[in-house]
């Protein structure tokens, strides 16, 4: 890897790194872990290189990374004759974050629902100057089940592909 790829590869870990904190509520270092295992793909990276690359000590290394591991974030597999353990991003894990999308998604769908239910009811009601509007709900909910369809369908080739190795 040359020099300017290994600077670009800090700088996403980092970047990345503040995301995921923010998004898992993870520890920074955590986060800088599990980023760096994404940047790293599936050839795995090992516990020496997160030491060495992460500049942080063993024991915080060791400390978040079975918390990851607990997390089923990662995951790790060994190489004939090598005693190292490699590790990887867990594969499941990226469908169990669709799934969590999709409930988010799915019960902001059913209230926005609700709503305009309920505006389109009082709407009945009232005069011409304060009907509700209800074009911002009409879009939202199509919003939300277009990006639903969306994310399944790759959660439908994320499997498919896992499936055929």
């Amino acid at each position: 890897m040359t020099h300017e790829v290994c600077l670009k590869k800090q700088a996403l870990v980092e970047k990345l790194g503040v995301a995921i904190e923010k998004k898992d509520q993870l520890a920074p270092v955590a986060a800088r872990i599990l980023s760096y295992i994404i940047l790293t793909g599936k050839a795995g990276t090992t516990f020496e290189d997160l030491v060495e690359k992460l500049c942080a000590s063993k024991s915080t290394i060791s400390t978040h990374l079975n918390h990851l591991s607990d997390l089923k974030k990662v995951v790790y597999f060994t190489k004939p004759g090598d005693r190292k353990k490699y590790y990887i991003i867990n594969q499941d894990n990226i469908c169990l974050s669709i799934d969590a999308m999709v409930e988010t998604w799915s019960s902001q769908k059913e209230l926005h629902q609700e709503i305009r239910e309920y505006k389109q009811e009082a709407n009945k009601t009232r005069d011409e100057a304060s009907k509700f509007e209800l074009d911002f709900h009409n879009d939202y909910i199509e919003f939300l089940e277009e990006a639903m369809q969306s994310v399944l369908k790759l959660k439908s080739k994320i499997t498919e592909k896992n499936n055929k190795l």
